[in-house]
């Protein structure tokens, strides 16, 4: 036990370290060059750019990592974990703009001091800014945007393999980002009317991407603030099935209470809540909710990651009926609660 604490203990003290050489991997296409067959370290460092020593030292603390996987007569090949990162976009930008997360946690003691001190992700997460105007510039909302749709595809799939929404006529995706969720469901329900909703620049590059990428197809990309604009107005008032993907957790217990309130009054009597986020204490994962998330959301400056039954109870507190969380294939990734309101028999 003794030496299984050691071992944990030396592990969060060298977390920082250890991202960083998937950093430098990353950064020097160091996964990208061994996709072929294996290669020696100096065909990796002449491609890299780096001396014999320094790739001498990199490679061999990628392979510790299981990133690479070291073959012994000075050649490696990708580990298990760099293949995973092989042609992932997500994991490349997930890592790529860490770099403001770990300017805000160089002094965490002062940065939980002071949440509304101005912090790096709070300028990233440029929505996070409360002095912000709420119709921010393209160059405001551009990286972010492009984070979110680099990974959404995988978050995407969670979802849909999760909730069934045979049956559901028009579907209203609140801060919909670049229309990646929307995009899969239009792949997967091909009858089904497709809305998205995001502050105006956000929604018209959606409008342009999903012209290019489903032109048969029409999604409707409308520009507003999710606090301020009324849905119907801007949707319709047919809409069946709201989605949140990834957005509840960015916010603080009464903006979320707001958005489930408009969501209900947007519904039609028996329209569906989708509420898709990585959620606190989830079995296996407990860390990812509670450390990076939690230390996460207090540098951005707002939100944090709920329990799915703090979820529950907060859409039932809505006026919801039938909260209840559905299974998915890596719950790692994101959890899903289904809800609904209610309809004149529900009562009865």
């Amino acid at each position: 036990m003794a030496r299984g604490d050691t071992r944990r203990l030396f592990d969060i003290c060298a977390g920082f370290v250890y991202s960083q050489v998937l950093n430098a991997c990353l950064e020097l296409s160091i996964f990208e060059q061994l996709t072929g067959p294996p290669k020696t370290v100096g065909q990796i460092a002449a491609a890299s750019g780096l001396s014999q020593a320094a790739a001498e030292r990199l490679l061999a603390a990628a392979a510790s990592l299981d990133l690479l996987q070291s073959l012994g007569r000075d050649e490696y090949t990708l580990g298990r974990l760099g293949a995973a990162a092989v042609g992932n976009p997500a994991i490349r930008a997930m890592v790529a703009h860490h770099d403001a997360l770990y300017r805000d946690l160089a002094d965490p003691v002062a940065l939980l001091a002071d949440r509304s001190a101005p912090t790096a992700l709070r300028r990233y997460w440029a929505y996070a800014n409360v002095n912000g105007p709420p119709d921010l510039s393209a160059e405001a909302t551009g990286a972010y945007t492009t984070l979110m749709a680099d990974s959404q595809a995988m978050i995407a799939d969670q979802v849909l393999a999760a909730c069934d929404l045979s049956g559901a006529r028009h579907l209203l995706d609140i801060g919909g980002g670049a229309g990646v969720f929307s995009e899969h469901v239009a792949g997967r329900y091909p009858a089904l009317t497709l809305s998205l909703l995001d502050l105006p620049s956000v929604a018209e590059a959606a409008g342009r991407r999903l012209a290019i990428s489903l032109p048969e197809r029409r999604i409707a990309c409308h520009g507003g603030d999710m606090f301020r604009t009324a849905w119907a107005d801007a949707a319709g008032r047919d809409i069946d099935a709201v989605s949140f993907v990834r957005i509840l957790h960015d916010h603080d217990d009464a903006a979320v209470a707001a958005l489930l309130a408009k969501a209900l009054a947007t519904l039609v009597p028996g329209g569906r809540l989708i509420v898709a986020e990585p959620m606190a204490d989830t079995p296996g994962a407990r860390p990812i909710g509670a450390a990076y998330f939690g230390m996460y959301l207090w540098a951005m400056g707002q939100g944090t990651a709920r329990t799915p039954a703090t979820l529950c109870a907060m859409i039932r507190a809505a006026g919801f009926v039938d909260a209840r969380l559905l299974g998915t294939p890596n719950p790692l990734l994101a959890r899903v609660i289904l809800a609904h309101r209610a309809t004149a028999t529900d009562g009865d």
